[in-house]
Formats: structure tokens, sequence, C-alpha cells
């Protein structure tokens, strides 16, 4: 099988390629493309393949591709891990927000609604590329802001594009650990949309396991998300919410965190790759321990505002076990190509699963995957608080889906205003006064 990397130049493909490489079964990945506007880190990602793939004489051979059009051209699969304007604009997005004292996070508040305004456009001219080019191609998304460009992208492609992302499934993973519960035997109820789910039920055998976590504090607060958002909160909910529904909870605490900080997230992790792919250019360098040093940095220090807001502490060597969001992209792929019949927490869209969003929402729910694609199992209905933010943050993608596809200037600011954390026409205004002034690629909002 051929698979193609759209954003192949990006800090994380190793990890996907370390995937592949431990995968030996007949009907492997045989071949990886991979495909990037920026030639420099293009070749030092392809030097670091080439040191994990030393010694393994059925490694996926790699080839790297300067055409868009050749490199998806007889793919089988395609995993988009784009990122448009780069760490620059990810950093640009949060000092925007911050300067107005909203949330100015990747992937939630104004700067999520931010990067999707730039994202969409490129999202959707690459999902128009692939059907006219690789119509059969399954397209694994994992570009942020994931759940709203895979429904982007899927107004294009149908359910031939599935989003993934490891929170959930890191989240799972360390509420069975602590239940003293295999986490690969585990049935995890999850429900909501990408960075804004709960779980609901951890099961064994057709036993819940959760209501014994939620009556206990201590194995609460043995965890990162209970240390992240304390017990007395997690049971008031009775479910575990996904991280990202911090900045929700405890939204003034983490903006003020932010601005206080010494640098954005953006800015370190912009300094910090800059600093990487300038260590590639050496041909001295060592380059998968070049890599893993710095990613090694980058995890530990992930959300560390957030913690130091709750007073968690460091992140401990359990919550770095992720489950990775390369094992979930490769477990899909081959539940899809072998039709190995799976579960997986995906973003697919509604299909009627959730009653209060329409058929074609994305959503992030526990999915069947077989060789037709990934299926949206029944779950229970969402709580009313739930509710309140699901509806309320699809209203705010369909607007960003809008102002991306016509340009509408008034679409782009009832964006950010109906958005739960910025909750201001007026700074909405100003943010998209302040985000077409930064972003070249934002200038179809300029009046």
């Amino acid at each position: 099988m051929k698979l193609t990397i759209l954003g192949g130049g990006g800090f994380r493909v190793p990890l996907v390629y370390g995937a592949l490489l431990g995968d030996h079964a007949e009907g492997r990945v045989s071949r990886v493309t991979l495909y990037d506007t920026d030639a420099a880190r293009l070749t030092a990602v392809a030097r670091v393949l080439a040191e994990q793939a030393e010694g393994i004489a059925d490694a996926p051979a790699v080839v790297v591709a300067d055409d868009l059009d050749e490199a998806l051209k007889g793919a089988d699969f395609v995993f988009s891990a784009i990122r448009v304007g780069g760490l620059e604009g990810r950093a640009a997005d949060e000092r925007v927000a911050l300067d107005e004292g909203v949330l100015g996070q990747e992937t939630v508040g104004a700067g999520g609604i931010a990067y999707g305004l730039r994202t969409v456009p490129v999202a959707t001219g690459l999902a128009r590329r692939i059907a006219a080019l690789a119509p059969d191609a399954w397209v694994i998304n994992f570009t942020n802001p994931a759940g709203l460009v895979t429904e982007a992208m899927s107004r294009y492609l149908g359910d031939r594009v599935i989003g993934i992302c490891d929170s959930p499934v890191g989240l799972g993973r360390r509420i069975a650990r602590v239940l003293g519960a295999d986490p690969d035997r585990v049935w995890i109820d999850y429900v909501g949309l990408n960075h804004l789910g709960w779980v609901r039920g951890l099961h064994v055998e057709g036993r819940d396991l959760l209501p014994r976590l939620l009556a206990d504090p201590e194995l609460l607060g043995s965890f990162e998300e209970g240390r992240l958002f304390g017990p007395e909160w997690l049971r008031s909910l009775d479910a575990i919410p996904n991280e990202y529904l911090h900045y929700y909870y405890f939204n003034r605490e983490a903006v003020r965190a932010y601005q206080d900080a010494e640098q954005t997230r953006g800015a370190f992790l912009r300094e910090q790759q800059e600093g990487f792919y300038a260590r590639m250019k050496d041909p001295d360098a060592q380059p998968l321990a070049t890599w893993d040093r710095t990613r090694a940095e980058r995890e530990a220090t992930y959300m560390a505002e957030n913690r130091d807001v709750a007073g968690a502490g460091e992140r401990e060597e359990s919550d770095l076990d992720s489950g990775g969001y390369e094992q979930v992209a490769l477990a899909l792929m081959r539940a899809v190509a072998r039709d190995e019949r799976t579960s997986l927490i995906l973003n697919v869209r509604n299909r009627g699963t959730l009653s209060v969003l329409d058929a074609d929402a994305v959503i992030e729910v526990p999915c069947m995957v077989d060789a037709n694609g990934a299926h949206p199992l029944a779950v229970d209905p969402l709580p009313y608080h739930a509710v309140g933010l699901v509806t309320a943050v699809k209203a705010v993608e369909r607007a960003v889906l809008e102002a991306a596809e016509s340009g509408s200037r008034a679409a782009a600011v009832r964006a950010f205003a109906l958005h739960p954390l910025v909750d201001s026409v007026s700074v909405a205004r100003r943010l998209v006064d302040g985000y077409t002034e930064v972003h070249p690629g934002l200038a179809y909002l300029a009046p």
C-alpha cells in the first residue's frame, strides 16, 4: 500500500513512520511519500526516517515529492497534517487573542477560530485535488482544528475522510491504568466534538468501572486530568472531561496564566523547532537522537500553564503515554485495508448519533471500523451542560466554514462573537481586524 503524508516535513512524522516500521503483516504500507511546501523541513525529516529504517529489511520506502499531484496519484491512504502559516502563525494567533484579554490557544477559542479561518481554504483545496486524483484513497486528517477541518474536507470527500486525535485515547488509557484495567481491553464511553468531549463510562466485560473512580477522591487525584480539574469538580460533572475543557471550566485563570507567561506555547514551539531544523542542516548531526530529545521536551512541557493554575505539578511518566495518534492512525489503516473490525474514537459525520446536531456535523465518538470505513456507534444523549457547549461550538465552526467559503467578514465576526470564550461582539470585530492585519492569508476577510 502507498501512504502519502501531506505536511511530510512536520515534526511528528517520525512517530507515524516508527509505527509503520513495527507493522510486518501482509498488506502493510510499503511506500511512504512525503510532500511539504518547505523543502528544508522535508530534507530534515527524511534524514530522521532514514536512520529509523536502518537495519530493518522490510522498512517502507520513503519518497520525497515536490509536486502535490504526483504525491497524490496512486495513494491508498493520505495523511493530512499540514500547518498553514507554520508556528509563526500559531504564535501570532495566540498573541492577538491575549492582547484582547481572551484565550489564544491553538484549537480553542479565538486562536482556534483564526487557525481554522487560515486552514479551511487550504484543506478544502487539498480535498478537491484528492477527490480528482485519488478518489479511492482514504484520508486521515490530523490537521487542527481536527473536527472543523475534517468537516470542511468531508464536503468534498464524504465519509472517506476521517479525523483522528490522541487526546481521548490517552485519557481512556490513563483512567484504565488507575482502575487496574488493561487499557487495550476496555470500552470507553466518550462523546463530544474534537477537544470538547467527556468520558462517561469505562467498561470492562460489560461492567462500568467509572463510578468506582468517581467515588474515590484519592484515585481521582492520582492521574493528570484528576489533578488538572480537581476531584470535586469531576464528581460534580459525573464524568471525566477531555483536558482541553480546562480552558472552558477555568478560563479566567488560564487566560491570566498565559498572559503572565514569558512566552506563548506557539512561540516556545517555534523557537524549539527552529533550533531542531537548524541543527539538522549539520551533516554530522545525529538525526534520530536530536529529534527524540526535542520531542521529549515538547511532551514534558505540554499544557504547563494549565498545570500551574491547577497546582498539578510536573507531568508524571504515566501522563506522557498518550496512546499516540500514530497508533490510532495505524489501527485505522489496518482496519480499513484488511477489513479487521475494530473500535476507535474518531472524528466522523454525525449520521444521527447525537440528536442535537445535524447529520453532516463532524463529532468525536466511538466508531466501528471495517473495510467500508468508520461507523459511529450509538451513544446516550448528552447532559444539558454538554449540549450547551457542543451546540455553541458547532455553531462557531459552521460560521468559520461559511466565512472561509464565501469570504464573508460578517460570518467571521459571528464566529468569534458566538464562541463561549469570547462573548463580545466588539472584541470579535477587533479580533478580525487584528488577525487580518497579521495574516496575509486572511486578506479575504478585509472590509
